[in-house]
């Protein structure tokens, strides 16, 4: 192996174990797992500590998968400019204690929800954990051009987690919550794969630009983004919001398209860059959009 499997070179820092966690990735999963306890019926009547320690055991969770997804990589990440000085391609935290790492918290995780929510919320934040690092990072990820449209699953059960929480069950809802997430993911990963197209194609990864082309994987993404945009009504048309929502969904999910088709008119990457970017602001502006609306 590389030096990702050298002894440390540095002592690491609580901040080394920190960016294991992919922590700009746990942020979204954290908001978005926020949204499904926030809209969930029954919110109001929950204690403010048990929903602090829900939230904090969705983000231990979501890093403990993402620390894994490092560990596994790790020989990947050390050949792409995008992760070659993460903490082990760069040798500051040894491959034993990022796996050992990974594993403890994900069980942490796992007991704090049960324990302080009900154990529905922690079975599917456990089955979420085994998505992302088994049927994801392991399998799909190496293999196929469509890793990212199956393995995007993972990212979209946060508003299921965060909605069992309170409840203790899983209605229509969180379910179109969870497809929201679910369509919007190829699009926005797509758009990442497109400027980082070298560093995927120098680490053998067969993301949809390596394997299909440019062409192919634009108008990949602009289906996907015409897709998403009745998708993001149906909380609305289904009464579970109101107008507020609404109109922030038809103008942000329409933003969305629009960015695709500039993408797919654009030879460059210039693009492609203020897609990624915009597909980040738009899931947050539009779940935001959700809780505004339920607390109006």
């Amino acid at each position: 192996m590389d030096n990702a499997t050298n002894a440390p070179i540095v002592t690491p820092t609580l901040s080394h174990y920190f960016e294991l966690l992919k922590p700009k990735v746990m942020s979204l999963v954290v908001f978005s797992g926020f949204v499904g306890l926030w809209v969930a019926p029954g919110r109001e009547d929950m204690n403010v500590f048990i929903i602090f320690i829900a939230i904090a055991a969705l983000a231990l969770g979501s890093g403990a998968s993402g620390a894994f997804n490092m560990w596994y990589e790790r020989d990947v990440d050390a050949k792409m400019n995008r992760t070659k000085n993460r903490p082990m391609p760069a040798g500051i935290i040894s491959p034993d204690n990022a796996v050992g790492f990974s594993i403890f918290a994900t069980l942490v995780s796992i007991m704090m929800m049960g324990l302080a929510t009900n154990w529905v919320a922690a079975g599917i934040m456990a089955f979420a954990s085994f998505f992302y690092v088994v049927i994801y990072t392991i399998w799909l990820k190496p293999r196929t051009a469509q890793n990212i449209v199956i393995g995007g699953a993972a990212g979209a059960f946060p508003p299921m987690i965060g909605w069992a929480a309170v409840t203790g069950d899983i209605t229509l809802y969180p379910i179109i919550l969870f497809a929201i997430i679910f369509i919007w993911t190829p699009p926005h990963f797509w758009a990442l794969a497109l400027f980082a197209n070298d560093d995927y194609k120098r680490a053998n990864i067969p993301m949809m630009p390596v394997t299909k082309g440019e062409a192919h994987t634009k108008i990949q993404m602009l289906i996907y983004t015409l897709a998403l945009f009745p998708l993001t009504l149906m909380p609305w048309i289904l009464d579970y919001t109101g107008l507020v929502y609404g109109i922030s969904a038809i103008i942000l999910s329409g933003l969305f398209v629009v960015s695709a088709i500039k993408t797919l008119r654009d030879n460059t990457h210039k693009s492609a860059k203020q897609m990624f970017g915009y597909s980040v602001f738009y899931l947050f502006a539009l779940f935001g959009a959700l809780m505004l609306d339920s607390s109006l």
